[in-house]
């Protein structure tokens, strides 16, 4: 198996507080037939949606279709994270437990 991308290091530790907090999740197939701008994992938590963009690193930012859909995602009364750090990685974290225990 080939070496993670530096994105890809990231979503591993997404996914382990995922699998921690045992929240739903999948990752949508990016294979021309859907909606540009979706996050690159969707959850739910307790019933509430969960948005996940991944970024290597603070530097990369969202796309403007990515940020619209985050947008969007708000408007509907989901959650939209933008995850690309350690900090990011708590925020979280810490956002499935405060919805876990609301």
């Amino acid at each position: 198996m080939g070496s993670l991308t530096p994105e890809g290091h990231v979503k591993r530790k997404v996914v382990e507080v995922l699998k921690k907090h045992q929240v739903w999740y999948f990752f949508p197939g990016n294979n021309g037939f859907g909606r540009s701008g979706i996050p690159d994992i969707i959850c739910c938590v307790d019933g509430h949606f969960l948005g996940i963009e991944v970024k290597a690193d603070r530097t990369k930012k969202p796309t403007a279709l990515q940020a619209k859909c985050g947008k969007d995602i708000e408007t509907a009364r989901g959650t939209w994270l933008l995850v690309c750090d350690d900090v990011s990685l708590a925020a979280l974290e810490a956002v499935i437990i405060n919805r876990k225990n609301w």
